[in-house]
């Protein structure tokens, strides 16, 4: 299966949400809440930066609870400027 490439649209997602993450995680070391998420430090500084503008649905429930964030916040990031998200509400 061939992967599409991402749209401005999905890559501006992206880096709203390594934004608001790394706003979120605060002064907390980016190791400790990658711990608590189970997930590895690489792939949280990747979201945080950007260079993984769409992670797994379970990677981002995991970081808003981890972060004490709601999902449903974390959700209206990643879907602003979409076609989707136009039909989910």
């Amino acid at each position: 299966m061939v992967r599409l490439p991402l749209t401005p649209a999905q890559l501006a997602a992206g880096h709203r949400l390594g934004a608001y993450l790394r706003q979120a995680r605060g002064e907390r070391a980016l190791i400790d809440v990658a711990q608590e998420a189970g997930i590895s430090p690489e792939t949280l500084r990747k979201i945080e930066t950007g260079r993984m503008p769409t992670p797994a649905f379970t990677t981002i429930a995991a970081l808003a609870g981890a972060l004490s964030v709601p999902l449903d916040e974390l959700a209206h990031i990643c879907l602003a400027h979409t076609d989707l998200h136009k039909s989910v509400h």
